[in-house]
């Protein structure tokens, strides 16, 4: 924990704090408040501190890492440090595999190390800012968070379960580069209220194809089971910054180029690569 402090006390931070809607109707009245050189200049002075919530298999990693780059702050991912831990011979790594192979949430203790962990590694580095992804999942960590720093924006994304489910066991990760890919194609009607998802899959260069594999936990009672997990243990977080006035909902409307755009929009962010990109 005092590496988690020295890290996050307000020094490293000059954050304007927001009040947020949590509805599309008072969206416009946050994005009148940020500053006009938020677009113009994503990277511009400022710092950022924020949360990714959603799901285990929504895309926090896929849409934190792409804001990551355009922001210029680090993209922490607390399920990427259970995974670093897990292939070391680090003291914590037996633990950590029997806790992720069975689809339990990792303890608050042990999250509190491998996060503070990171952190001073990027003191070291003079980092400034961050996103942290897949944390906070309980109340608990929210209120140890909340102790430490100011969050000024907690992102939520969702998506309907049928379609995680797809996703998540979709997923498959070059053994030699470490890039992750998705080779689900998902194409599901509208039905009973809910909208049509389509995803097509996301796959490797040659030069990875033979070398993908399939994450431990990414079988079907594993996703199941998380997916149970979190709604017991981390929707009550949602709450805790929607009472707040800090939480945005996002319902993914397809895949990344359908999402990614309309993320920026209701973030009031500019991404000028992408805008060359698709007009080439």
């Amino acid at each position: 924990m005092a590496a988690l402090t020295r890290r996050l006390n307000p020094q490293f931070t000059s954050l304007l704090k927001r009040s947020l809607s949590t509805n599309t109707s008072t969206v416009s009245e946050f994005d009148s408040q940020r500053s006009d050189s938020l677009t113009d200049d994503p990277k511009g002075s400022r710092s950022f501190q924020w949360v990714f919530l959603g799901c285990p298999g929504v895309g926090k990693g896929t849409y934190a890492s792409r804001l990551s780059t355009l922001l210029g702050v680090p993209h922490i991912a607390t399920g990427d440090l259970v995974r670093d831990e897990l292939s070391s011979s680090g003291p914590l790594s037996r633990q950590l595999d029997e806790i992720v192979n069975q689809g339990k949430l990792v303890s608050d203790e042990i999250i509190f190390n491998l996060l503070s962990k990171r952190l001073e590694a990027g003191v070291s580095r003079g980092e400034s800012g961050f996103i942290l992804d897949g944390f906070p999942r309980t109340i608990r960590q929210a209120e140890i968070l909340d102790e430490v720093t100011e969050i000024d924006l907690v992102v939520n994304l969702k998506l309907r379960e049928d379609v995680l489910i797809k996703k998540c066991l979709g997923r498959r990760v070059c053994s030699e580069c470490g890039k992750g890919f998705n080779v689900a194609s998902i194409d599901i009607k509208a039905e009973n209220g809910l909208p049509e998802m389509i995803m097509p899959p996301i796959l490797p260069p040659q030069h990875c194809a033979s070398k993908l594999v399939t994450r431990a936990d990414d079988t079907e009672p594993v996703v199941k089971e998380r997916l149970r997990v979190y709604k017991e243990k981390s929707q009550p977080v949602e709450d805790y910054y929607r009472e707040r006035g800090k939480l945005i909902e996002f319902d993914l409307p397809g895949g990344i180029p359908e999402s990614w755009p309309k993320l920026l929009e209701i973030l009031n962010l500019d991404d000028h690569h992408h805008k060359k990109s698709a007009a080439a």
